[in-house]
């Protein structure tokens, strides 16, 4: 966990939602237990990736059963303290892709996600907060895809404008996509 907590001291927010979400991360980090499984019940650590290609031009979506809309692809650290290897799991476990690579190994975006109470596997989970860090990884357009039916209905790659049309979630279109989007233009990948 040390070298989580340091790594995200040094990173360097996009925005003032980065600035705010990094702030309120490293306070739970260092103040509540069992932040990497799901028995903290009020916040736990979560990663995601936004999945490109190597031009850059696209993006890796899923259409994810909870949300019932396109999203960006990850899940809960359930122990695992290397937030990167979760997001590489989470990609190949979701779309069924089996050759993605970090574009690099640091962070590339933070958020704190509120997440609405719902029924997982016929039992009630509780609304609580999960404390994300995204990575940037790149995969082959033309490998194969599929989704994952426990959680998604189907997976596939868009243009990275498609992003703010597929997803019917208004507040991840415009603090998160939009960002990783924009960060993707402008920095130099």
């Amino acid at each position: 966990m040390d070298k989580l907590i340091k790594e995200i001291k040094a990173y360097i927010p996009w925005n003032e939602q980065e600035e705010k979400d990094k702030a309120l991360i490293l306070h739970m980090l260092e103040t509540q237990e069992d932040i990497f499984t799901r028995k903290n019940t009020v916040c736990h650590m979560t990663a995601s990736a936004w999945v490109v290609s190597k031009d850059k031009k696209k993006v890796l979506l899923a259409y994810h059963n909870i949300y019932d809309s396109w999203a960006w692809l990850g899940g809960h650290a359930d122990g695992e303290k290397n937030l990167l290897q979760v997001a590489i799991k989470e990609v190949k476990e979701e779309s069924g892709i089996e050759q993605v690579k970090p574009v690099t190994e640091h962070i590339y975006s933070l958020e704190v996600l509120t997440v609405d109470g719902h029924i997982k596997k016929g039992a009630y989970v509780s609304s609580h907060l999960h404390l994300n860090v995204t990575y940037l990884l790149e995969a082959d357009p033309c490998l194969s895809i599929h989704s994952k039916p426990d959680e998604n209905k189907a997976v596939g790659w868009f243009a990275l404008e498609e992003v703010y049309e597929k997803s019917s979630e208004p507040w991840f279109i415009e603090h998160i996509y939009k960002k990783l989007n924009n960060k993707l233009i402008k920095e130099a990948y």
